[in-house]
């Protein structure tokens, strides 16, 4: 029983992590769409962009910032900034937002 013990914390550690793994995963395709729809009107979300807004950060930006940890920003594009407008995404478009931005790092 001991054994049973000593095993489980570590399997059920592993099927949380894989799970949260596959949550985190999104389309970064889908993902750069939902990005030139709602947000390149305030960002640059890509290289080739030229207009955006000098008092928010670009895409790169934020890509370079993370330090490779975007769950910030999964939870703040479900209860966005009140400077940003309430896009209404659903946790696949915020994942797929959020793995287009990882892309760009």
């Amino acid at each position: 029983m001991r054994r049973v013990w000593l095993i489980a914390p570590a399997v059920l550690a592993g099927v949380v992590a894989g799970s949260v793994g596959a949550q985190a995963r999104g389309d970064a395709r889908a993902g750069e769409e939902i990005a030139n729809r709602w947000c390149a009107t305030c960002h640059i979300v890509s290289e080739g962009q030229e207009r955006g807004s000098a008092a928010v950060p670009t895409f790169m930006e934020i890509a370079a910032r993370s330090e490779g940890d975007l769950a910030w920003l999964d939870g703040f594009l479900a209860d966005p900034h009140p400077m940003m407008p309430d896009m209404s995404l659903t946790r696949q478009e915020i994942q797929d937002l959020v793995s287009y931005i990882a892309s760009l790092r």
